[in-house]
């Protein structure tokens, strides 16, 4: 096994998810078969319980695994499916060790971080980077390691430890060091510094690794003085030092790094330069470059509660992007907090409330996703009822979809009390309920997580053709709360259909309202299973809608085209 691993230093939030991601898709090109691992050094176990305003999206997995939004990225750019398992946490690891020690396993000695701690880091790196994860048979030939935070953290130190002395047990020829920094330019005289970096990397260097290719952050292009001074300073050949400046669209990343021969660097560490082929990114430059060319835009309302962070979203975003790409269009979201959508907001701050209605009246369709609290539901529910008055097409996602059934009991069925049990446990009519399954008692990994299938009951519905005629669907699911199936009769005899099921008939997955241009709701999020060259079938629906496109492409699809 082969591993590139990935730091960062001077600052976070420089692109090592994308980076480490892009040297994933060069080195596929190549020919070879690529894993990733994302190391988070938080405390928590997973993502799970962390709120999109602290760690951006929480991204889910086929297995039900909660985990970095960086994990998404490798899934979406390297077209992989990961397991719960590529996300090592701080917590992990500790719970893994303090579970040995309570069995007994380490025989009365005293547990430390070295070598316990550092001896499960390493060995759960051994034993994941095996794992197959592009449906092929055997273990990949390249695992890409990314470590969050910036070298120097207190709380990355054990993984910094492990990851040295993994780089030792492998040999030299079996590990790249690849560390990612910022070079900033000060003042009027627009001198790019290097200075940060050589601290960076001096600190990498006295905690024992050495990096053996740099990849510098920057607004332009590096000079090649800046170039010869950080090979000097910080002991990297001229050659291996590589410039990810800014581009207009992160999928031009692989290309920049094939065009500065990142592979060949990589390929000569591993002692492989004559074993794979010159990479092939014919497909992925098509892509990049045909993005850029387009002029045409839609316009997209986003209703949600956490849209002070589009990280929040990322997934949604990029599902939104693949969509609009498949119909040649640039997507333009317009970000509504749902709050400002409410009466109280027309009292408190009717600037915003004015400019929210505006925006959502201007937009070509409406998406709510999922969320989870009660804090904008009700200008969520305005949302939905705009929407379905005005034959705006409309997508809602988990939470999204559960809006649109309170809505719609709420406007049709008179009901005007009808609610979730999860913003009013009193309601005289719960249309949304809690899951007779979950835990009211702990928060992590105790909701419905994970790929389930869903069973079109009605094959002539738009979702069905959206999924090319199929008699299910398997999607990833995150919730706690479900349509209340003593309401769907009811529902369904005022005109709302609930088109999907679970495979035991009795849970909510798909809605539509036939007398409805596009009107969709799905209890699963399809986001997370959306690729460039794939886009999921409800956001296309949704922007094909909003284009006037869907009828056309519909009967192509009954067609067989």
């Amino acid at each position: 096994m082969k591993y590139v691993l990935v730091t960062g230093g001077v600052v976070s939030g420089l692109g090592k998810g994308v980076t480490a991601s892009s040297i994933g898709v060069v080195l596929k090109a190549c020919g070879l078969r690529v894993t990733s691992i994302k190391i988070d050094p938080y405390l928590n176990t997973d993502a799970g319980t962390m709120s999109p305003f602290e760690h951006g999206e929480v991204f889910v997995l086929d297995d039900g695994g909660e985990v970095d939004l960086d994990l998404g990225n490798y899934e979406r750019f390297i077209d992989v499916t990961l397991t719960k398992d590529n996300n090592i946490t701080t917590g992990k690891i500790y719970q893994s060790v303090l579970e040995k020690e309570r069995r007994g396993d380490y025989l009365g000695k005293t547990v430390q971080v070295v070598p316990h701690i550092t001896d499960a880091i390493k060995n759960w790196i051994k034993t994941v980077s095996l794992i197959p994860v592009d449906g092929k048979e055997g273990p990949p030939d390249v695992c890409v390691i990314e470590l969050g935070g910036t070298v120097g953290d207190i709380e990355s130190m054990p993984f910094i430890e492990a990851l040295r002395q993994l780089s030792f047990s492998v040999g030299h020829d079996n590990f790249c060091l690849i560390h990612v920094s910022l070079i900033p330019v000060l003042g009027v005289v627009g001198e790019q510094k290097t200075k940060p970096t050589q601290h960076s990397v001096r600190e990498l260097r006295a905690l024992g690794l050495t990096p053996h290719l740099l990849a510098c952050r920057s607004a332009q292009p590096l000079l090649e003085n800046t170039k010869q001074k950080l090979s000097q300073f910080c002991h990297v050949p001229l050659e291996n030092i590589l410039n990810i400046h800014d581009v207009p669209n992160i999928w031009h990343v692989p290309l920049l790094l094939r065009n500065q021969n990142a592979h060949c660097s990589i390929l000569k560490q591993f002692n492989l330069l004559g074993d794979t082929s010159a990479p092939d990114l014919r497909d992925w430059t098509n892509m990049a470059e045909n993005f850029d060319n387009l002029t045409s835009s839609v316009r997209i309302a986003m209703v949600g509660k956490y849209v002070g962070l589009t990280d929040s979203y990322l997934s949604v975003v990029k599902a939104l992007l693949h969509a609009c790409i498949a119909c040649s269009l640039k997507p333009a979201i317009d970000w509504i907090a749902a709050s400002d959508l409410e009466d109280d907001t027309a009292k408190s701050n009717p600037e915003a409330h004015a400019a929210a209605w505006r925006t959502l009246r201007n937009a070509s369709c409406v998406i709510v996703p999922g969320g989870f609290g009660d804090r904008g539901v009700r200008g969520m529910i305005l949302a939905a009822k705009y929407t379905r008055e005005n034959k705006v097409p409309y997508l809602g996602i988990c939470l999204g979809m559960q809006i649109s059934v309170i809505e719609y009991t709420q406007s049709i069925l008179g009901l005007d009390t009808a609610n979730s049990t999860e913003f009013d446990e009193n309601t005289p009519n719960p249309v949304v309920i809690f899951m007779p399954e979950g835990s009211r008692t702990h928060m992590g990994s105790t909701m419905r997580l994970g790929s389930r299938r869903t069973l079109f009951e009605t094959p002539n519905c738009i979702t069905s053709k959206l999924y090319h005629n199929s008699e299910y669907v398997d999607e990833r699911h995150r919730h706690r709360y479900e349509v209340n199936p003593e309401m769907i009769g009811k529902l369904e005899e005022a005109g709302l259909k609930f088109v999907g099921r679970d495979e035991t008939g009795k849970r909510m997955e798909i809605l539509e309202l036939p007398s409805h241009p596009f009107y969709v709701g799905v209890q699963f999020h399809p986001e997370y299973k959306s690729r460039p060259r794939k886009p999921s079938a409800p956001f296309l629906g949704l922007i094909l809608a909003a284009t006037g496109q869907l009828e056309a492409y519909l009967g192509h699809c009954q067609n067989g085209i």
